[in-house]
């Protein structure tokens, strides 16, 4: 099922064009697949859907202006919006934070945030993104036509920060949906985690591996500024019995996961 959506730019600098295709991993758990043109680069990204009697959980909440696609997507997946009561974020990227804000600020009700509090200052807007910071955005305006510059501070200066409520840590068991377990994985980012929903055997890795016609991969090298403990990290995945691995950037993997971690492993 899918849906599209236009967020659109005067000069075109910035252009998301949403689509949105739903894919169930098991009972109470699926994807949402956000496919997005940002400044002329196509891609899809892999927010989680979590659901039980009592709670529905979003992991990861897109680019900027993607709120009304991620309500849709809940709502076609048979669940209100009014009932999304978690937000739990694997790090503090602009495409995995984008749309938080937003979907608080539409919200009628409270939606709890999680993240880990390595990650908490850049989320809430005390220290810049580490991978967004002024410096960088300027380079990135400037490498745009004059003309589109203006379109583009927008998305850039649009407020991003949102209170995180709950910090959770390495190990922990979020009594979730059956329970989901946090796996600390830093090198992406500081406070970069994974996620482990027990009763799915699903692995939510965030951006901690990547995945690519089915074959799961390292971290991203030009968007991992601690590469080194990024590869260490990932070791920690060979502790859980994954049937299927969602990566943010390859979507859903449930062949041989377990093996191909470890011969990702061992190849580092």
């Amino acid at each position: 099922m899918s849906i599209d959506c236009y967020s659109k730019t005067k000069g075109g600098a910035v252009k998301h064009l949403m689509l949105y295709y739903e894919m169930k991993i098991a009972k109470g758990i699926e994807t949402i697949e956000l496919e997005m043109n940002f400044m002329g680069n196509k891609s899809i990204i892999h927010p989680t859907l979590i659901w039980d009697e009592n709670e529905v959980i979003l992991f990861d909440t897109g680019m900027p202006g993607q709120t009304g696609v991620i309500r849709e997507a809940i709502e076609k997946s048979g669940l209100e919006f009014s009932k999304l009561s978690k937000v739990i974020l694997t790090h503090q990227d602009i495409d995995h934070i984008g749309s938080l804000a937003d979907i608080l600020k539409n919200s009628t009700h409270k939606i709890e945030v999680l993240a880990h509090n390595e990650d908490k200052p850049y989320i809430e807007g005390e220290k810049p993104l580490i991978k967004m910071n002024s410096e960088r955005i300027a380079k990135m305006i400037e490498s745009v036509p004059e003309d589109q510059r203006q379109n583009l501070k927008a998305i850039f200066t649009t407020p991003l920060n949102a209170k995180v409520d709950t910090t959770i840590s390495d190990e922990e068991v979020l009594p979730f949906a059956g329970g989901i377990t946090v796996i600390f994985t830093p090198g992406h980012t500081p406070g970069h985690v994974g996620l482990y929903h027990h009763p799915s055997k699903t692995l939510i890795a965030g951006d901690a591996i990547v995945a690519e016609n089915g074959v799961i991969m390292g971290p991203r090298a030009t968007a991992t500024p601690d590469m080194e403990t990024a590869l260490q990290s990932i070791k920690k995945f060979t502790n859980y019995d994954i049937e299927t691995v969602i990566c943010y950037h390859g979507g859903v993997i449930n062949k041989n996961v377990n093996e191909q971690l470890l011969a990702l492993i061992n190849s580092n």
